[in-house]
């Protein structure tokens, strides 16, 4: 086999040549490559830092307004508490009122009924009083076989009557 190693010659000229057009590459490459990859890379990460403090400082805002949320959620339920507490209380102080004046108004009726009976009672007495007294004196002049006349002579004997009954 024969092979040919004329086009893999080695000369001073064409490394120069390489490494020179190498060396500007890179220069090229870093000047318009490199430095506006750089500075896009670095606008994304100062972009997702930023994004970091924010969703850190909202995650720290709704923290804080939860708490504050809490907070006004137990005074609004202590408050609540409080207005069905005073209210049971005002209830029951009307319902003892109402208790209270129905009992009054019911003694009032009571004494009054009462104090009605008693004049019915003194006034039904006096009439039967009156109505004995008359049956005493016909019966004791239908007894005694005349009339009594005297005032006094009457009065002692219904007494003694009524006495005896």
């Amino acid at each position: 086999m024969n092979v040919n190693f004329e086009f893999f010659s080695i000369e001073p000229t064409t490394i120069i040549g390489v490494l020179i057009n190498t060396f500007i590459l890179v220069l090229l490459f870093k000047k318009f490559l490199f430095e506006p990859v750089n500075k896009v890379i670095e606008q994304r990460k100062n972009e997702v830092s930023k994004t970091y403090v924010e969703a850190d400082q909202a995650l720290e805002n709704a923290h804080r307004m939860e708490n504050e949320y809490q907070e006004k959620l137990s005074g609004a339920k202590e408050e609540s508490a409080g207005i069905i507490r005073a209210a049971t209380e005002r209830a029951a102080r009307r319902s003892d009122e109402i208790t209270e004046n129905a009992k009054r108004e019911a003694d009032a009726m009571i004494t009054r009924a009462n104090a009605e009976i008693e004049r019915e009672r003194a006034k039904a007495v006096s009439e039967v009083k009156g109505e004995i007294s008359e049956i005493a004196v016909s019966l004791a002049g239908k007894i005694i076989g005349k009339q009594v006349n005297t005032t006094g002579e009457q009065e002692r004997l219904i007494d003694d009557f009524i006495n005896d009954l």
